[in-house]
């Protein structure tokens, strides 16, 4: 006789198994909705979008595996009389819209304005910055 069954009851044993089955396959699946709600919220959802202004001092297509365009905007805090910036700050960027792509070649190193969404996190095939540039222009 052997000592897992229960001789009087032999459904005992494959009863607490469905119900270890079933408690496991919740557990999987409320791990996966979860799984799915965090990366939505960190690479996908738009935690904040604004403009910023500044000086256009880099744009380059760089990657190893996966090329995206990057992009490097100094914004100028304070100025002097003679349009040198005193005190400045990088903004790091990257353009997935690629018919904005000639205009930030053909703007490097003038005054722009640039329309940015920026997710919590960036994803390898998105870029290296969480800021997603989607429209420029040219500051007058």
């Amino acid at each position: 006789m052997s000592t897992i069954e229960n001789p009087k009851n032999p459904e005992a044993h494959g009863g607490v198994l469905k119900k270890i089955r079933k408690f496991f396959r919740w557990v999987l699946t409320l791990l996966l909705v979860f799984l799915a709600v965090f990366v939505y919220f960190k690479y996908f959802f738009t935690y904040s979008e604004g403009y910023r202004a500044g000086l256009l001092q880099k744009f380059s297509h760089k990657g190893v595996f996966v090329k995206t365009y990057e992009g490097e905007m100094v914004l100028s805090s304070v100025s002097s009389t003679r349009d040198v910036t005193l005190a400045s700050e990088k903004f790091l960027f990257t353009v997935t819209n690629k018919n904005l792509i000639r205009e930030f070649d053909t703007l490097q190193g003038e005054n722009i304005i640039i329309h940015y969404k920026q997710k919590k996190g960036a994803i390898f095939f998105r870029g290296d910055s969480p800021y997603l540039v989607d429209s420029i222009k040219l500051r007058r």
